[in-house]
């Protein structure tokens, strides 16, 4: 969340900013309900202080036996006044709040300005893409020869986009999270967390799904609670409202977790596979960090999820996310495209964002520095670690062979029994 004082003092730039990232904030709107708060505000302290100076004047009439009875009326209609004035106060304040939770964090300077996916930038590309000598399925197809999904039935249990595994899938879906996590732990310095899939409505709108992305969410039925869309928001919350201290900085976590998302507004895309599911499991990366090396801290988040990707051998390619395509609460975002041989393009299977002090001033997360008075902002950062579905969905394609069979990553053998080929 951007601060009122900043977007008054910073309002052009922040307009040119919403306008790159083609956001429509009724800024005009948001400026008035300020200057009214601003006003009311001014009155009604002029008037707390009119009351407090009469009350200084009763009681001394009172003291010396005189008659205090239009004073005493006076003070009356100034409670009454300020009453009524706090009540519009109360309006506009909420008013104001409303709007500043609808507002997108403001673009980092370091990446591109554009409309839509198209302006995104690349970065780079890692890995060589396999050759083979026959025309590759697709994941949906690879697994449907091994026997280890289920769709049909899935959609049966539940509806549309729930995956089903069998035997060697759910056991490499199951090996993937474990690989990721011990990766993550072990060598890159997470502490693994365990967290709630279901957060309530404050937890929401400190990482800001709520209040405006709601129609994206799962909400449970006659309770307050939202089932999570990714690990980052609980993770990010674990925080919330406290002080931490700057010796503690970076703290960094990870976490392995199912994620519920509506896919509202993707009808029709991605129907098929594990591309874009109601329901999967996902390795989440969550940093809290020093203001001035948060940028530091996302190089290294980054490399964070690129390692997995190449320890598993699979090409991908980094892309910077332009100011039309970004999402709401990030300053600037990576994400690390996969390839498809099947499709024959890149697919999206990990995002790494730099918040800054965005969600921190949503959930009140602060840090105070050594020998310095008062507190500030830490600067929030989250990535995917990677998404599991997708990350098998990959192998499953990167690693077919003409005879339906799926040679398994070294990698991740000891995960699998030190299994070698998954074959029919």
């Amino acid at each position: 969340m951007l601060e009122i004082k900043f977007i008054r003092q910073n309002l052009e730039s922040i307009r040119q900013a919403m306008a790159t990232r083609s956001k429509d904030v009724d800024l005009d709107a948001l400026m008035a309900s300020d200057a009214r708060r601003r006003d009311l505000l001014q009155e009604i302290e002029e008037l707390r202080h009119r009351r407090n100076t009469v009350s200084d004047e009763i009681a001394t009439m009172k003291k010396a036996g005189e008659n205090a009875d239009v004073s005493v009326t006076q003070m009356r209609e100034v409670s009454g006044r300020i009453k009524e004035l706090e009540k519009s106060l109360g309006a506009d304040e909420a008013a104001v709040g409303q709007v500043l939770m609808t507002i997108p964090n403001l673009p980092h300077a370091s990446i591109p300005v554009g409309k839509d996916e198209t302006d995104n930038r690349l970065e780079k590309q890692v890995g060589d893409r396999p050759e083979m000598d026959f025309a590759p399925k697709a994941h949906w197809d690879v697994g449907d020869t091994l026997g280890i999904f289920d769709f049909e039935r899935a959609s049966r249990i539940t509806g549309a986009r729930f995956p089903l595994y069998f035997g060697h899938g759910a056991r490499l879906e199951r090996a993937l999270a474990n690989f990721m996590l011990d990766i993550h732990t072990i060598e890159h310095g997470y502490r693994e967390v365990l967290p709630p899939f279901m957060v309530n409505r404050q937890t929401m709108t400190g990482t800001g799904q709520l209040p405006k992305f709601q129609e994206d969410l799962f909400k449970i039925d006659g309770w307050d609670y939202f089932m999570i869309p990714t690990a980052e928001v609980p993770l990010t919350n674990i925080h919330a409202g406290e002080v931490l201290d700057e010796a503690d900085l970076p703290i960094y976590y990870t976490a392995h977790t199912p994620c519920f998302r509506s896919e509202a507004g993707s009808y029709g895309k991605d129907t098929r596979g594990l591309i874009r599911q109601h329901q999967f499991n996902k390795v989440e990366m969550v940093k809290f960090s020093h203001p001035e090396t948060s940028y530091d801290e996302l190089e290294a988040m980054l490399a964070n999820a690129e390692t997995i990707l190449a320890r598993l051998g699979l090409p991908f390619q980094v892309i910077t996310l332009c100011t039309g395509d970004m999402g709401f609460s990030a300053a600037k975002t990576y994400d690390i495209e996969v390839w498809m041989p099947a499709q024959g393009i890149y697919r999206e299977i990990s995002s790494c964002s730099n918040c800054e002090s965005f969600q921190a001033r949503r959930a009140n997360i602060r840090f105070k520095r050594k020998g310095k008075k008062g507190t500030e902002l830490v600067h929030t950062l989250n990535g995917s670690g990677l998404a599991v579905g997708r990350t098998l969905a990959a192998i499953l394609e990167n690693y077919q062979q003409a005879d339906g069979s799926v040679i398994v990553p070294e990698a991740l053998r000891p995960y699998m029994g030190g299994m070698e080929r998954i074959t029919p």
